[in-house]
């Protein structure tokens, strides 16, 4: 997993917490790279897993409720440190549907080596956008936090329903973005 991921991890804990509790959960975490992250390093996901169960117990957030906050803070990071990759002229059905073509192909210029989940398009026209979401690290709900984040990014007012298909290596989930109104 890019380091970018867990820079901006910690720099979240820090706004909404403390630097203090950026110190604890890395020392809770025992981490193999002792916490010291660069964004352009690549590290296990096992130590943001670590990371955000150490949150969580220090806290008493669920650990899905962190993910998602962190991907809501996430896709803002994103759209200030990116500009040019989250075209507001296309509107968040757009950008959604374009992560694999464009979004992901963007980032595998810049870090080769990014193992990305796959967002596939079931469905695009004017009202629904349904994505079918597939990971090895099965980061469904941070996923699910970075399609809120971009909603509220481009101010859209959108239901968001999402459903898990198949079990173990094989599940998915299919996100289900309708536009209210």
């Amino acid at each position: 997993m890019k380091g970018v991921v867990f820079t901006e991890f910690l720099e979240m804990v820090e706004q909404k917490f403390s630097a203090d509790m950026v110190d604890d959960i890395i020392d809770a975490a025992d981490l193999p790279s002792g916490g010291a992250y660069t964004a352009v390093g690549t590290y296990s996901h096992e130590e943001i897993v670590a990371l955000v169960v150490a949150l969580s117990k220090r806290t008493g957030a669920q650990i899905p409720d962190l993910l998602g906050t962190f991907g809501r803070y996430l896709f803002g990071r994103f759209a200030v440190t990116y500009p040019d990759l989250v075209d507001r002229s296309l509107g968040a059905f757009g950008f959604l549907a374009g992560i694999e073509d464009v979004i992901h192909a963007e980032v595998r210029k810049l870090y080769p080596d990014a193992q990305l989940p796959t967002f596939e398009v079931e469905r695009h026209d004017e009202k629904e956008l349904v994505l079918i979401y597939k990971s090895i690290r099965h980061f469904e709900d941070l996923a699910e936090g970075l399609i809120h984040g971009c909603l509220m990014h481009f101010g859209e007012r959108v239901s968001v329903v999402r459903q898990t298909q198949g079990d173990g290596i094989d599940r998915a989930e299919r996100f289900i973005l309708t536009r209210e109104g």
